[in-house]
């Protein structure tokens, strides 16, 4: 069952007034860590947390005795330039910094509301700030974990046998490129590459022109485990810091000739944009639900993988394409894809177990994805490949253009929250990307 305190009260409101906004990604019930630096400043990257339409400067806060039990080694890490050192302190140390968090911002704590001039010092407002990469980010894996999505391209390119004879053994992933993962608004270069048309004898080197996107969720290792040593399962959530939203650019023509027989490569090394604001696992405990049961047919779970509890999270995932046509006319971006968390067939908890269970060592800012989170249902497919069926059903936009992939100029921009009867809405921000040509 999940497990409540004080900070998940929903009757709780912030003196901050905007995280009061029923549809306001970031109440005092939140509270997501980030990185940024102010726009019109010189100054080095702090960690932050999202309130409402503003940054709190954590550091700041520290420096101006404001947060309460926070012991000399955690201000420490506070006041560095990544989340990495505060990943790695663990859960009772997240629980503390977030509850102290807490109580500052709520309604009745006058000490920085009402110092005017420090109010204005360490509450930024989120339009003044850039938004870095939250973490150093030294290694990055993919997973491959909604059976809808496996199933659905298995199909496409194998059709008497989607699946393949270990998805439901294991989560299936694959090692991807850390040094490019970027943050939301970093512009996406179309990717050059290697394709082979069906019809052709020899491949030919260009512009990728199926370029796709990917809606997924990313997840960032806490503490770590040393080399030769496994992460057990009952250990698995003390792990995981948070999450964000992630999305894994893929060039889908370029995969598709390169990926026999070791898997993705080039199509995949180009970009992944992640949401800069990471939602803690303590913020997400209101929405832990059981996992999907799997099939009664499916071979049983070995040992090592067994969930332990609810280790699901009930997480609403939205796509949206608004072309650079429509930006320009004010039109709104359009809904393309909305799906949900709790259809994936491994939880992040197996993720992380399965890739530690050689013992291969997990390092604090880690960062690990879903994979395409997609339904049954033809508008939760989470990427353009399975909506359009590899371009068969193109969707028609408001500008009246049409798209199978994604064309230069198109933003991609993807949104998460999590809503239940008893408990504050919390959202995960936005991930944006937007194309351009190649080069």
């Amino acid at each position: 069952m999940p497990t409540l305190d004080q900070t998940h009260d929903p009757s709780l409101r912030s003196w901050v007034e905007s995280a009061n906004e029923p549809s306001c990604d970031f109440p005092i019930q939140n509270l997501p860590f980030g990185v940024f630096q102010r726009k019109d400043a010189k100054e080095q990257p702090r960690i932050g947390v999202a309130i409402g339409d503003c940054v709190l400067d954590v550091a700041g806060c520290i420096e101006a005795g404001l947060l309460d039990g926070i012991d000399a080694e955690s201000a420490c890490v506070l006041s560095a330039s990544s989340l990495n050192q505060f990943m790695a302190k663990g859960r009772r140390t997240w629980s503390t910094v977030r509850h102290a968090l807490n109580a500052l911002l709520q309604v009745g704590n006058t000490r920085l509301c009402d110092d005017a001039q420090r109010r204005k010092q360490l509450l930024v407002p989120m339009h003044d700030v850039e938004c870095l990469l939250p973490a150093q980010i030294g290694d990055y894996t993919d997973f491959y974990a909604s059976i809808h999505h496996a199933r659905n391209v298995g199909s496409m390119f194998r059709p008497d046998n989607p699946l393949l004879p270990n998805y439901k053994n294991l989560p299936v992933g694959y090692h991807g490129r850390a040094s490019s993962i970027v943050p939301s608004g970093a512009l996406i270069r179309r990717p050059m590459g290697q394709t082979k048309a069906d019809d052709a004898d020899l491949p030919t080197f260009g512009p990728c022109r199926l370029l796709d996107y990917e809606l997924e969720l990313g997840f960032f290792v806490g503490p770590g485990n040393v080399l030769g040593q496994r992460i057990p399962m009952n250990e698995a959530r003390d792990q995981i810091f948070g999450m964000c939203i992630l999305n894994d650019w893929s060039a889908r023509d370029i995969q598709k000739w390169e990926y026999q027989p070791l898997g993705p490569f080039n199509a995949k090394n180009f970009a992944t944009t992640i949401s800069p604001w990471v939602v803690t696992m303590d913020a997400l405990e209101p929405f832990r639900v059981p996992s999907t049961p799997h099939g009664q047919d499916d071979p049983p779970v070995l040992e090592y993988l067994q969930p332990i509890d609810e280790m699901a999270y009930d997480i609403t995932v939205e796509a949206y394409i608004c072309s650079a046509q429509m930006r320009e006319s004010g039109t709104a971006p359009m809904l393309i894809s909305r799906g949900t968390f709790t259809d994936m067939y491994w939880t992040i908890a197996q993720m992380l177990v399965h890739h530690s269970s050689t013992g291969c060592n997990m390092n604090s800012g880690d960062l690990l994805a879903s994979g395409t989170i997609s339904g049954t249902s033809e508008d939760s497919r989470g990427c353009l490949l399975e909506r359009t069926w590899r371009g068969q059903n193109p969707i028609t936009l408001p500008d009246s253009t049409q798209r199978k992939f994604l064309a230069d100029g198109d933003e991609v921009i993807m949104k998460a929250f999590c809503e239940r009867d008893g408990a504050v809405r919390i959202g995960f921000g936005e991930c944006r990307g937007i194309i351009q040509p190649a080069q």
